[in-house]
């Protein structure tokens, strides 16, 4: 991840809180910036009411959701796929507590296939948390796989036994 890059992203952030009128500053996580191409940026809430924070994140992230997707949009505009970065946008600890709640809902996942053999439909999820999970799953259980089933917004992330795992 390029220095530009982050700088963009928060530059980005920073001005359009700022139009919205939500003054705050942006840092970036290093930890958790990527070299492959994803970039977490902290909304910090020290100068945001408590009112202003949960406006902010939305009823289950939503707010949060809709901001982040206008920052990966906006900011890789006319960027080839190789050079577009993976913006997430963090606030409160929303992002880094709802991980660990997907984490859950994907051992969970994993505890049903791998008990019953039958494929898992887990509940509706925005698209970013479906890649997470997926991500997730992918790295962690070889054995296992995933696909999405249906249409928006209830589009829903099925994990089963992977073909070669299925005798």
């Amino acid at each position: 991840m390029d220095d530009q890059q982050i700088q963009r992203g928060k530059h980005w952030l920073e001005e359009m809180l700022q139009l919205s009128g939500l003054p705050a500053t942006v840092q970036p996580d290093l930890e958790r910036t990527g070299a492959e191409g994803s970039c977490w940026l902290i909304i910090d809430d020290a100068t945001l009411t408590h009112e202003q924070t949960q406006i902010l994140i939305g009823e289950e992230g939503n707010v949060l959701d809709a901001v982040q997707y206008l920052a990966n949009t906006i900011l890789n505009i006319g960027r080839g796929e190789d050079l577009q970065t993976a913006y997430t946008i963090e606030l409160a600890g929303y992002r880094v507590q709802r991980q660990i709640e997907l984490q859950q809902l994907a051992e969970a996942a994993v505890q049903h296939v791998r008990e019953t053999g039958e494929e898992y439909e887990m509940a509706a999820l925005s698209a970013a948390e479906r890649r997470q999970v997926h991500t997730y799953l992918k790295a962690t259980y070889g054995d296992l796989e995933t696909y999405s089933r249906g249409k928006e917004p209830d589009r829903r992330l099925v994990v089963r036994l992977a073909e070669s795992e299925i005798t």
